[in-house]
């Protein structure tokens, strides 16, 4: 009997140890044993609350539009060769006495960042122009790792977009969106490589549509207003949808510090894809041009002339010779519709205009002292901007 009880004592003194070595060394080990099968995390020694893992977005997330559109957003670094300035020193036969012409050949390498959006899977990608604009070599680094040196396809200072393109295989094409249906108030996701940080995925509404007189471009604005963070570096980034698809190409923002205070601007999916196609087929954009100053009718205007409706766009010189000219327009005239299409303000006609084919002709309807009149203008081909001058 004593010596069983002894081998009893000896089995439970083992299994003991057992159990303390196993608890303290694989503690789910033994949590498998004393809980039923459910593990009990223990990695500190302070009790904590933990969620559940869980793979089903929130509500509210925007993941699945973000993993739909990063993809095809591309950061593009550019270079270009500037002469550097003139050294005051080399004016003096004494000093180039002892360092000769060595000064001459230094140049200056600049390096400026933004980014872009594959359109297509033939490589061709969309940016702003002056992202692009002048630069001697351009490089796009995809969201996978992979980079290309790219060729301007075109440029439209006009709407400040340019295409690029790139010879990679399976490039991940965005989606257009439909930006007529947009509302004010709807969510929409702005990608970048903001400062050069990588890429970035922010978020904010759409704060106004359509808007212009913001002084950003000479002629044709017509941008989606919101308040997503847009920061140098987004220049030429997209601007999505709920759903991932294209909206607009990141532009500008209003800032007095450098950085985004809740205004930027993107130029919207129908305008792009005009461009897009005018420079994929032509090189450049060809709009159509009838020769006119025109200038919006502001309430003051009106009530001097005694206007009776303020909308349309008073036509304050005519090019002599110009389409418009031949036609018979006459400064002073209204014009108020072109095609059919009621003209609200001076941009509006500018915008219904260009979209012309150079060529054809159009019926516009001006109002002559309170009369309305029809002209059939031929339309001609719009000038090219002048460069704009390096700041």
């Amino acid at each position: 009997m004593r010596r069983l009880w002894l081998l009893f004592a000896q089995t439970v003194t083992v299994g003991l140890a057992i159990l303390f070595i196993v608890t303290t060394l694989k503690p789910e080990w033994a949590g498998g044993v004393f809980s039923g099968g459910q593990k009990i995390r223990s990695a500190t020694s302070i009790p904590m609350l933990e969620a559940p893992p869980n793979t089903a977005p929130t509500q509210g997330s925007f993941r699945d539009a973000a993993k739909v559109a990063m993809p095809s957003v591309v950061n593009i670094f550019t270079s270009k060769t500037a002469a550097p300035s003139q050294n005051p020193f080399m004016d003096d036969p004494f000093f180039r006495k002892f360092f000769g012409d060595r000064f001459d050949d230094q140049q200056e390498k600049q390096v400026s960042l933004g980014s872009g959006v594959i359109v297509s899977a033939q490589g061709y990608i969309l940016t702003n122009n002056h992202v692009v604009e002048a630069a001697d070599e351009i490089e796009v680094a995809l969201a996978d790792g992979r980079k290309a040196i790219a060729k301007v396809v075109g440029a439209d200072p006009e709407t400040d977009l340019a295409v690029v393109k790139i010879d990679l295989e399976n490039l991940p094409a965005i989606t257009l969106g439909h930006v007529e249906d947009a509302r004010v108030g709807d969510a929409v996701l702005a990608i970048g490589n903001p400062f050069g940080v990588g890429q970035t995925v922010t978020m904010g509404i759409i704060s106004a549509l359509g808007r212009n007189h913001l002084g950003i471009l000479d002629a044709f604005e017509n941008f989606i207003q919101t308040d997503a963070a847009i920061n140098p570096g987004n220049s030429g980034g997209a601007l999505i949808d709920a759903n991932g698809n294209l909206l607009g190409i990141n532009t500008a923002i209003y800032s007095r510090s450098g950085g985004s205070l809740g205004i930027g601007f993107a130029i919207p999916v129908t305008t792009v894809k005009s461009v897009m196609d005018s420079i994929i087929k032509n090189g450049q954009v060809v709009r159509g041009y009838i020769g006119v100053e025109p200038q919006d009718i502001m309430p003051e205007l009106a009530e001097s002339f005694g206007l009776k409706k303020t909308n349309g766009a008073i036509i304050a010189g005519v090019l002599k010779g110009g389409p418009a000219d031949k036609a018979g327009m006459q400064p002073g005239d209204i014009l108020v519709s072109v095609e059919g299409k009621t003209v609200t303000d001076m941009a509006d006609m500018l915008n219904q205009i260009a979209q012309l084919s150079p060529g054809n002709k159009a019926k516009i309807v001006i109002l002559r002292r309170n009369q309305e009149n029809t002209l059939n203008v031929t339309i001609g081909v719009r000038p090219k901007a002048p460069p704009r001058a390096a700041e």
